[in-house]
């Protein structure tokens, strides 16, 4: 099998690889000076010109230049992103939201219209509903993506994006990507879906296999997995990570460092395995506190009694695949209840973040911004519980100990 193949993603008898084989495989090769077979990290931030130097597109991203133009270890996660997203191309960059905000900023121009889910993650909240309409007079609407009926009706003339999030944080609602890819192309060719798909990864959902335009991860959580390391990828057509590379790359500088890329490309390796793992004991422990007293509510896709359970499993990727590691849950307290519960936990860190090898709690108070867009079940405070790799067993302890001190 040579590695030209490997690249393509294709076998020696030109049958497609498997996901965990494309994880290992992709982006990785063996080095031509010194032999090594894993790429090393290329810390260099200039590289040398040819004689005639007169010539060079100073803003170009194919070449090694200048590392903001671009480098060898963002190259290689590239390749590896695009492949698993199964899309033509993808762009890597410094952070999730660096990602997100390349896409609006690319994508739409003043007098655009974009429609956005009414649950996302506080910064494309803010970009969306904010920073957008005040500083560059694009027109947003926020919607209830889980209702695609809705957002059939907020289609405008103008629209020119459609940005869902799926599962949605914090409140883990589900939107079909599939039937909103479709509404968004027969309203207008030229509307792009876009989808951020950082709670699922491409192990468990290939948005632009649905339909979607656009898949954009935050590299940070799961696909590093390590938590040590921050990037964010684009994946979408060649003609758009052109533009993107372009704008938010070259002009506004938003590149990844090669070593963030280095060890965003290591973790990716076991990608698989973790994934499994991480649906497994989430599913586990999300059926566990809903049978538990002190427990008001889960949310979790994977819940059949959760409502967006049924498109959740219709959009699973394969057989392997599962509803992630991501729960909100409420509890039967008060305020100060939910701080006893979390200095309680010995196992389980207080932290933000999530798809960590540790598993990470956060307390979301009754003072969220976006509080009046949530379900009403979440009014009262709830938690966001990003299950690790654990012994799903030991969680289950450290979560029942703690529930018992409220």
């Amino acid at each position: 099998m040579t590695s030209d193949l490997i690249h393509e993603g294709i076998s020696f008898d030109e049958q497609p690889l498997g996901f965990s084989t494309r994880a290992i495989h992709l982006g990785n090769g063996t080095d031509a000076e010194t032999g090594a077979i894993r790429r090393p990290i290329t810390l260099a931030n200039a590289y040398e010109l040819p004689y005639d130097a007169s010539t060079l597109n100073w803003s170009s991203s194919d070449l090694n230049l200048y590392a903001r133009n671009g480098h060898p270890n963002q190259r290689y996660l590239e390749r590896k992103i695009a492949n698993l997203e199964d899309a033509e191309d993808a762009v890597v960059l410094a952070s999730g939201v660096a990602a997100l905000s390349a896409t609006f900023t690319t994508v739409l121009s003043r007098g655009d219209h974009a429609i956005f889910s009414d649950t996302t993650y506080i910064a494309a909240y803010r970009l969306l509903n904010e920073i957008l309409p005040n500083k560059y007079g694009i027109e947003t609407s926020i919607v209830d993506t889980s209702d695609a009926d809705k957002v059939k009706r907020a289609i405008r003339p103008n629209t020119r994006l459609i940005h869902i999030e799926t599962p949605a944080n914090p409140t883990l609602k589900v939107s079909d990507i599939a039937r909103i890819s479709r509404i968004g192309h027969e309203a207008n060719p030229d509307i792009l879906i876009s989808v951020d798909n950082t709670f699922n990864t491409p192990y468990n959902v290939q948005p632009i296999r649905l339909g979607a335009d656009i898949a954009i991860e935050s590299l940070t959580k799961y696909i590093n997995g390590h938590g040590d390391a921050l990037g964010g990828s684009i994946a979408t057509s060649k003609k758009l990570t052109d533009e993107i590379r372009f704008t938010a790359q070259v002009n506004y500088g938003g590149v990844i460092s090669p070593f963030n890329a280095w060890l965003i490309n290591r973790g990716s390796v076991t990608l698989p395995l973790r994934m499994r793992q991480h649906n497994a004991s989430g599913l586990r422990i999300a059926n566990h506190l809903c049978r538990h007293p002190k427990v008001s509510f889960v949310a979790y896709p994977g819940l059949t009694s959760h409502p967006g359970h049924e498109i959740a499993r219709s959009q699973l990727a394969h057989a392997d695949s599962g509803y992630s590691g991501v729960m909100s849950f409420g509890l039967h307290t008060d305020h100060d209840g939910y701080n006893r519960f979390i200095a309680a936990l010995n196992i389980v860190t207080s932290a933000v973040s999530l798809g960590h090898d540790e598993s990470l709690i956060v307390f979301l108070g009754e003072d969220d911004e976006r509080q009046f867009l949530y379900p009403k079940e979440f009014h009262h405070g709830f938690v966001r519980f990003a299950v690790g790799l654990e012994d799903a067993d030991d969680l289950i302890r450290d979560l029942d100990q703690a529930l018992s001190v409220i």
